[in-house]
């Protein structure tokens, strides 16, 4: 058998680097998109969903995990703080996919209508926080608490001019994400989940993100010790034996 050269070597090396970091990304885009379709789903696909509540709320939380487990692999095994960003970009290109061809070419409803929400700025500072500390204890209470509190500042810039004021004509005063809502029907929407402003949070005062992030982000620090230690659990070499 004939033995290969170092230029032959080191070309199947960077091929074979090239199928690894292929299969992983697309590995991850399928994983985590459907993660979040299944966790946060329409609360992160419809603008009119898109409330100070419940999508502040939702996302942080259940969107934390993915970065999580693949920050201990990326950081245990390679020492490279781009575990939640990485996580994040894969989700990114799977959402933008999926809202393209899915939901504006397959079913016309408004790329403004179904974009979905930006987590960068949260995944920067989560690998961040890792980085500079090196522990998961302070990741998880400080990156934690960051991942969730960027999360509504990030979106601001694009969602604002969805919350105007609109006075239908029928009477109604609502937002310009409500009026959206109320002209592009989706089947099987329950009526009441298109009224944005509405919601049992409204007890804690007039401005409700601030509790709902905080929130957000106390539950995300614990969910993310919960997923570090999965990472940890999966990432785990096992030997098999020959006998």
């Amino acid at each position: 058998m004939a033995l290969l050269t170092p230029q032959q070597a080191l070309s199947l090396e960077r091929k074979f680097d090239i199928i690894v970091i292929v299969a992983a990304f697309t590995g991850t885009v399928a994983g985590y998109h459907i993660h979040q379709m299944l966790t946060v789903g329409d609360w992160d696909f419809w603008l009119d969903w898109k409330d100070r509540r419940w999508w502040v709320t939702l996302t942080p939380i259940l969107l934390i995990t993915f970065p999580a487990a693949t920050q201990y692999f990326m950081w245990e095994k390679m020492r490279l703080p781009i575990g939640a960003t990485f996580c994040v970009m894969t989700l990114h290109f799977g959402q933008w996919m999926n809202r393209v061809f899915n939901f504006y070419y397959w079913a016309w409803f408004p790329v403004n209508f179904t974009a979905p929400g930006l987590m960068i700025p949260s995944a920067i500072f989560l690998d961040v926080t890792l980085m500079m500390t090196g522990s998961y204890m302070f990741t998880a209470l400080f990156g934690g608490m960051g991942w969730s509190l960027l999360f509504y500042p990030a979106n601001w810039t694009w969602l604002a001019p969805f919350h105007l004021a609109y006075k239908h004509p029928s009477g109604p005063l609502m937002s310009i994400a409500d009026l959206m809502g109320m002209e592009y029907v989706r089947s099987a929407t329950p009526e009441y989940i298109r009224i944005v402003e509405r919601g049992t949070l409204r007890t804690f005062g007039r401005d409700v993100t601030p509790v709902s992030s905080f929130f957000a982000g106390f539950i995300s620090g614990i969910i993310y010790l919960w997923w570090v230690w999965m990472g940890k659990v999966i990432s785990k070499p096992v030997w098999i034996s020959r006998t």
